[in-house]
């Protein structure tokens, strides 16, 4: 929200498909969504009206809808016409009759493709065996030039409006009369294209001219028929083996006409001066080529019903990095930009000989000699190469590729400046939601590192690193780091997206896999934390953001997971059928694999269940409640002793004792067993978390619900592996895959497996913002409608957090200073919170000078050791307290 005041009730933050004015929507039903704001103190709505409009004609008027809880609705109204842009806006009516409105738009998609996909003359494409010829020659492989397609078409008056649909089988970037359509980058993104390709809609009405245009497309192999994953076979192995276009440009004109552009087989084709542009492997831009002469375009097969309109967010540029350091011994430059990213790098190259060649290198870390690190990249080379042409100077930025790097290493030029190299951050935009600040610098380090892992592995879907062959869409990592995602971010858009490709890689008998776009030959069956994501990010997304079509459009998928682990498995305890069986994957201490997968089947019966529940379906609620209940008294009756020297959990691991209390499969009195054997386990390792990917993101969560804040926070400021802040120590800007990744004793780890961008073990950023600074809503609530605030101080003397939650901003900020605790909260519009107040003295609370029981829209609920509870509602509150002393670990 912008930082106007706003003095009565008002929307803001207008949503079309969690999308702010979305341009060429799929859906026939639209969820429209706003956000509340007001300076007034318990403010909220009482009703509110929504009216959508096209062609200065009212569509539909949903009439005033008393819903105090409201902050969506789903249009009713008329079918949606394609191709149409539709305005739309709602008025909110507050509890004393006061009104405010607000406005926005969206456009429909197209439905009736005529065009043909269209591409090179394959037997015309010149193959280039390596990335580099000689040392990094790839006889088995492949690589095929990006190829240019074109156009030309006359107008005989400019059009009123003018839209472009595309999409590609590869990546394509499209240019009418020389200008660049859109900024999307790697578009139209990965999907499995057996299943949906999604196209693309971009305003182009200011693109076109009277008289002559053209229209030109760059298309190359992308995910389609470039290098995917870690498969040692050639380039287009998964899917296709050439890259291929559909397109086309609708024009209305004044008079009514409509005309329409379409790909076919009059367009004109070349080879490009990119002579190969590949994911993993670089790009390499040869500008001392001739091009080679235009000819017919090829039409291939390929029917309109795989696509479908674009629901994620593109992938952009979003920042630019300037070099922090460039070291040179001779014609080698080292390039340090401080930051490891997804993206590339654009050089300008001066004082160039024709055929002249500059290579660029990418890598995460340097090697002890001070060379790049490049082990861990495995096949992938990651390398872009520029040969020159005429012309002396020449900006190189290369379009169809992306790495993982934080230092680049420049070879070919005699002198490099630091001006003329800059790193380009690519990632999915999706908007940014919180922010997290914190006096302790290390931890504000870390929040950091959290948000580059996010943005450089949320790369059109989310991807497990950036940099080595893989980059795959691993389900556990998702679903461990969703929590954290969501307050960073909205992703909202970006999972719904995600989890079509999650759906449609489930097998026949119900089994999810383990990276989404499915991959054949990549862990095909999923394993127990893996393809549970299935389950657990729908219900995760339903609870942030409110939209119960997340649970429907999954619902289905999560039974038949479901019932696919219970038929092969009827006594409940999960040991057939787990794939791979990752376990706790890369954990210091192993957990038993059948503890884990158990656990993780409960959770899974479990929130099928509530979901159920939520869309009323109360048969199959009921159904799936009951096989949780007994798979949790299996658990505990196959994994679980009350024996000398006391209770255990099998395995005695970190993380066997949290999975079975983060999903609840313990009786009321086992718990305080369990919790006191789980903090003796954590303090017998330093204090340190000894946990792998799938319970790295439950011990801060669950040492804080159970009573041991200061414990998570100790774990926080460890600085010796295992530990968070041991990668900062070492020069980390992101989060590494492996808790030693690397160590002053024995270096880098092994290289097969050493991702320095790896989001995983990140997850913690969720307790940040619901421990630290306090930013949670309680166990019922939906969308943030019940907040719960309760800052964990630990010794620290400041925190906050601000996060735009669907319903509007919720923010605190809390300080300690000369004995005083001074803490701000701001709870939106139409949600209410529960304040816990850290304070040795309750009666010390005050707020806003005024003693907290006589303070308007607070009231005292209870007092607690060291805390008071009280009750807000909606507002800006300013309290202040005796501050409680720094706490050691407990």
């Amino acid at each position: 929200m912008t930082d106007q005041l706003i003095a009565t009730l008002a929307p803001y933050g207008l949503r079309c498909e969690h999308v702010v004015e979305p341009l060429g929507i799929g859906t026939r039903a639209p969820l429209l969504s706003w956000r509340l704001a007001s300076t007034r103190r318990g403010d909220a709505p009482a009703s509110h009206r929504v009216v959508v409009s096209a062609n200065d004609e009212t569509v539909w008027d949903s009439g005033e809808i008393a819903d105090p809880e409201a902050i969506s609705i789903i249009y009713r109204g008329p079918v949606l016409q394609p191709r149409t842009r539709y305005h739309w806006q709602v008025t909110v009516t507050a509890a004393d009759g006061a009104t405010n409105t607000s406005g926005s738009c969206f456009e429909t998609g197209h439905d009736a493709w005529t065009a043909q996909w269209i591409a090179h003359d394959p037997a015309d494409v010149e193959v280039v065996d390596a990335p580099d010829e000689g040392d990094l020659a790839l006889p088995d492989h492949g690589l095929r030039p990006a190829v240019q397609l074109r156009r030309t078409l006359t107008v005989h008056a400019a059009p009123t409006t003018a839209r472009l649909y595309v999409t590609a089988r590869g990546l394509f970037e499209a240019h009418i009369n020389g200008k660049r359509v859109g900024d999307h980058e790697l578009a139209p993104g990965w999907t499995d294209y057996r299943d949906r390709i999604d196209y693309w809609t971009y305003e182009v009405t200011d693109l076109l001219q009277s008289g002559e245009n053209l229209l030109q497309f760059t298309i190359a192999d992308g995910w389609w028929s470039g290098y995917v994953g870690f498969d040692p076979r050639q380039a287009g192995a998964h899917y296709g083996t050439f890259p291929q276009l559909i397109a086309e440009l609708h024009l209305d004109h004044t008079d009514g006409a409509h005309e329409v552009v379409a790909t076919d087989g009059t367009w004109e084709t070349r080879r490009g001066p990119i002579r190969y542009a590949d994911l993993l492997m670089g790009e390499r831009h040869d500008l001392n080529r001739e091009l080679s002469p235009w000819r017919p375009a090829t039409t291939v097969d390929g029917d309109h019903s795989r696509l479908v309109a674009a629901v994620a967010p593109p992938i952009r540029a979003t920042e630019e990095l300037p070099a922090r350091t460039v070291t040179a011994t001779g014609d080698r430059h080292l390039v340090d930009f401080g930051q490891n990213i997804a993206g590339r790098v654009r050089l300008t190259a001066r004082d160039l000989a024709p055929g002249a060649r500059v290579v660029i290198r990418h890598g995460e870390a340097l090697d002890t000699d001070g060379t790049l690190h490049t082990d861990n990249l495995r096949t992938a080379r990651a390398t872009d190469i520029l040969v020159a042409g005429a012309e002396p100077t020449v900006v190189f930025e290369p379009r169809f590729t992306y790495h993982g790097f934080r230092y680049a290493e420049v070879t070919g030029l005699t002198t490099l400046s630091p001006a003329d190299i800059t790193a380009v951050v690519l990632h999915s935009d999706t908007p940014p939601a919180g922010e997290f600040t914190c006096d302790d610098p290390d931890i504000q380090r870390l929040d950091s590192n959290i948000r580059w892992g996010q943005r450089g592995n949320f790369v059109s879907v989310p991807t497990d690193c950036p940099q080595r062959d893989e980059r795959l869409g691993w389900l556990a990592d998702a679903q461990v780091f969703l929590p954290t995602a969501c307050y960073n971010a909205d992703v909202a858009a970006f999972f719904t997206s995600w989890l079509r490709e999650v759906r449609g890689a489930q097998s026949e008998e119900g089994g999810f896999p383990n990276v989404a776009p499915r991959i054949a030959g990549v862990a095909d069956e999923g394993a127990p934390g893996w393809a549970d994501a299935g389950v657990l990010i729908p219900w995760h997304l339903y609870r942030v953001y409110g939209d119960e079509r997340v649970l429907a459009d999954n619902l289905d998928a999560m039974c038949r997971w479901v019932d696919f682990v219970h038929h092969n498995n009827p006594d409940l305890v999960w040991r057939n059928r787990v794939g791979p069986h990752f376990a706790d994957w890369l954990a210091p201490t192993p957990t038993p694999r059948d503890v884990v997968a158990t656990a993780y089947f409960a959770r899974s019966a479990q929130l099928t269940g509530l979901a159920a529940e939520v869309l009323g379906q109360l048969h199959t609620a009921q159904r799936y409640r009951t096989l949780a209940a007994h798979i949790r008294k299996v658990f505990v009756e196959r994994f679980t002793t009350m024996d000398q020297p006391g209770f255990a959990v099998a395995g005695d691991t970190q993380t066997a004792y949290l999975v079975a209390l983060a999903f609840e499969l313990l009786p009321d009195e086992l718990v305080p067993h369990a919790v006191r054997r789980l903090v003796e386990l954590v303090n017998e390792a330093g204090p340190a978390v000894t946990t792998g990917f799938l319970g790295v993101s439950l011990v801060a969560p669950v040492l804080d619900h159970h009573g041991h804040p200061d414990l998570a926070h100790a774990l926080l400021r460890r600085t010796e592996p295992p530990s968070w802040l041991y990668s900062l120590r070492h020069g980390a800007t992101t989060i590494w895959e492996r808790w030693d990744g690397y160590t002053a004793e024995r270096g880098f780890q092994a290289c097969a497996m050493n991702s320095f961008n790896h989001y995983a073990l990140g997850s913690v950023g969720e307790w940040l913002y619901r421990g630290v600074a306090g930013i949670d809503q309680a166990p019922g609530s939906v969308g943030f409608r019940e907040l719960v605030i309760r800052p964990r101080l630990g010794r620290l003397n400041h925190a906050g957090a601000r996060y735009e939650s669907v319903r509007g901003t919720v923010a605190t900020t809390w300080s300690r200073v000369d004995g005083v605790l001074k803490l701000d909260v701001t709870v939106p519009p139409g949600a209410n919170a529960t304040l816990h107040v850290p304070t040795p003295e309750p009666d010390s609370v005050r707020e806003r000078g005024l003693p907290a029981r006589e303070a308007a829209g607070v009231r005292i609920v209870r007092v607690e050791p060291g805390t008071l509870v009280c009750r807000l509602t909606s507002g800006d509150f300013h309290f202040t307290a005796a501050a409680p002393q720094p706490q050691e670990r407990s």
